[in-house]
């Protein structure tokens, strides 16, 4: 009998912010900057517990929901090029044992502002992928407010 095959699955967003390149990569790399824009909604608070920024280094992110609720999004940097490409795993910290993928962020100039294209590989169903997709528009929409 044939083993049942999974196929992942992917998200690409994007969005126009204006500010140049240097600084949307510096909003995702930095963690003063980073907890003022990175989770789905103003419900959410966040902490920067750690911010490795080095192939190999670790990040772990809380964001607590007004309602109480914590999600903590972990992973390990693969890949950084400033200012034009950060690649990272994905993780929740709630969920040890559930690889949620690698997300590569894209910035191009685009005018006096950024084309930010992020993708969301290796997504494990149809569900984590529209999960995703909405927390990921959420957190790009309170990032292009920022500028």
């Amino acid at each position: 009998m044939a083993q049942p095959t999974t196929t992942a699955l992917a998200l690409t967003v994007e969005r126009t912010i204006a500010a140049p390149p240097e600084k949307v990569f510096e909003a995702f790399t930095q963690a003063q900057k980073l907890s003022r824009w990175f989770a789905p909604s103003d419900e959410f608070t966040v902490t920067v517990h750690a911010l490795e920024l080095r192939p190999g280094g670790r990040y772990r992110i809380e964001m607590k929901n007004s309602d109480g609720s914590i999600h903590t999004a972990t992973g390990t940097y693969e890949e950084i090029t400033p200012p034009k490409r950060l690649v990272f795993s994905w993780s929740w910290a709630e969920m040890p044992e559930r690889n949620l993928g690698r997300v590569t962020v894209s910035l191009e100039p685009k005018g006096t502002g950024t084309r930010v294209v992020l993708v969301h590989e290796q997504l494990p169903d149809a569900d984590a992928r529209q999960k995703h997709g909405q927390g990921w528009n959420g957190c790009l929409d309170r990032l292009a407010r920022l500028y």
